[in-house]
Protein backbone atom coordinates (compact mmCIF):
# COMPACT_ATOMS: atom_id res chain seq x y z
CA UNK A 1 0.00 0.00 0.00
CA UNK A 2 3.01 1.99 0.47
CA UNK A 3 3.69 2.61 -3.34
CA UNK A 4 -0.68 3.98 -4.25
CA UNK A 5 0.58 7.25 -3.45
CA UNK A 6 3.74 7.18 -5.65
CA UNK A 7 1.47 5.54 -8.44
CA UNK A 8 -1.50 8.07 -8.12
CA UNK A 9 1.43 10.73 -8.57
CA UNK A 10 2.80 9.34 -11.76
CA UNK A 11 -0.55 8.94 -13.28
CA UNK A 12 -1.53 12.93 -12.09
CA UNK A 13 1.89 14.33 -14.12
CA UNK A 14 1.45 11.27 -16.93
CA UNK A 15 -2.00 13.62 -17.43
CA UNK A 16 -0.72 16.67 -16.44
CA UNK A 17 1.53 16.35 -20.10
CA UNK A 18 -1.61 14.74 -22.43
CA UNK A 19 -3.84 17.05 -24.42
CA UNK A 20 -7.06 16.79 -23.83
CA UNK A 21 -8.27 18.90 -26.96
CA UNK A 22 -9.06 17.54 -30.38
CA UNK A 23 -8.65 19.38 -33.49
CA UNK A 24 -11.98 18.84 -35.58
CA UNK A 25 -12.07 18.80 -39.61
CA UNK A 26 -12.87 22.28 -39.61
CA UNK A 27 -10.81 23.63 -37.28
CA UNK A 28 -7.88 22.28 -38.44
CA UNK A 29 -8.14 24.92 -41.60
CA UNK A 30 -8.20 27.99 -39.76
CA UNK A 31 -5.09 29.66 -39.72
CA UNK A 32 -3.45 31.64 -37.07
CA UNK A 33 -2.22 35.07 -37.44
CA UNK A 34 -1.05 38.58 -36.21
CA UNK A 35 -3.56 41.94 -36.91
CA UNK A 36 -0.74 43.27 -39.92
CA UNK A 37 -1.83 39.98 -41.17
CA UNK A 38 -5.44 40.53 -41.28
CA UNK A 39 -6.28 44.12 -42.02
CA UNK A 40 -8.22 43.32 -45.02
CA UNK A 41 -9.94 40.58 -43.47
CA UNK A 42 -13.49 40.96 -41.81
CA UNK A 43 -14.03 40.58 -38.12
CA UNK A 44 -16.66 37.68 -37.36
CA UNK A 45 -15.94 38.12 -33.06
CA UNK A 46 -14.14 37.11 -30.47
CA UNK A 47 -13.92 34.12 -28.53
CA UNK A 48 -12.43 33.34 -24.79
CA UNK A 49 -11.49 29.80 -24.49
CA UNK A 50 -10.26 28.18 -21.43
CA UNK A 51 -8.36 24.56 -20.16
CA UNK A 52 -7.64 23.72 -16.47
CA UNK A 53 -4.31 25.19 -15.44
CA UNK A 54 -3.83 22.46 -13.30
CA UNK A 55 -4.26 18.67 -12.09
CA UNK A 56 -5.18 18.88 -8.64
CA UNK A 57 -2.16 20.28 -6.89
CA UNK A 58 -0.17 20.14 -10.00
CA UNK A 59 0.25 22.80 -12.52
CA UNK A 60 0.00 22.39 -16.19
CA UNK A 61 2.62 23.24 -19.28
CA UNK A 62 1.97 26.76 -20.06
CA UNK A 63 2.80 25.24 -23.67
CA UNK A 64 0.28 22.58 -23.53
CA UNK A 65 -2.49 25.09 -22.30
CA UNK A 66 -1.61 27.12 -25.31
CA UNK A 67 -1.89 24.54 -27.93
CA UNK A 68 -5.04 23.53 -26.26
CA UNK A 69 -6.18 26.92 -26.48
CA UNK A 70 -5.17 27.78 -29.88
CA UNK A 71 -7.02 24.30 -30.69
CA UNK A 72 -10.18 25.33 -29.39
CA UNK A 73 -10.18 29.22 -30.66
CA UNK A 74 -9.55 27.53 -34.11
CA UNK A 75 -12.61 24.91 -33.85
CA UNK A 76 -14.32 27.62 -32.24
CA UNK A 77 -13.44 29.96 -35.34
CA UNK A 78 -14.68 27.73 -37.78
CA UNK A 79 -17.93 27.19 -36.31
CA UNK A 80 -18.71 30.74 -36.59
CA UNK A 81 -17.39 30.47 -40.55
CA UNK A 82 -14.10 32.00 -39.62
CA UNK A 83 -10.59 31.20 -41.40
CA UNK A 84 -8.42 32.91 -39.01
CA UNK A 85 -7.76 33.87 -35.34
CA UNK A 86 -5.48 36.46 -33.96
CA UNK A 87 -4.73 36.43 -29.95
CA UNK A 88 -5.64 38.81 -28.26
CA UNK A 89 -4.53 38.02 -24.67
CA UNK A 90 -1.79 36.12 -22.79
CA UNK A 91 -2.59 32.87 -21.16
CA UNK A 92 -3.76 33.59 -17.74
CA UNK A 93 -5.02 30.91 -15.60
CA UNK A 94 -5.54 28.92 -18.13
CA UNK A 95 -7.88 31.65 -20.36
CA UNK A 96 -7.06 33.47 -23.53
CA UNK A 97 -9.27 35.27 -26.05
CA UNK A 98 -9.01 35.57 -29.49
CA UNK A 99 -10.24 37.81 -32.48
CA UNK A 100 -12.22 35.40 -35.43
CA UNK A 101 -11.76 37.00 -38.81
CA UNK A 102 -12.90 35.71 -42.02
CA UNK A 103 -10.04 36.07 -44.61
CA UNK A 104 -11.77 34.60 -47.46
CA UNK A 105 -9.03 32.02 -47.77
Amino acid sequence: MKLLPGICLFFLLLAGGCTWVKPTDAGMLVSVSTFEQVAACGKLGKVTVNVLDSIGFIPRSERKMAEELQTMAKNSAAEMNGDTIVAVSKVTDGEQAFNVYRCGK
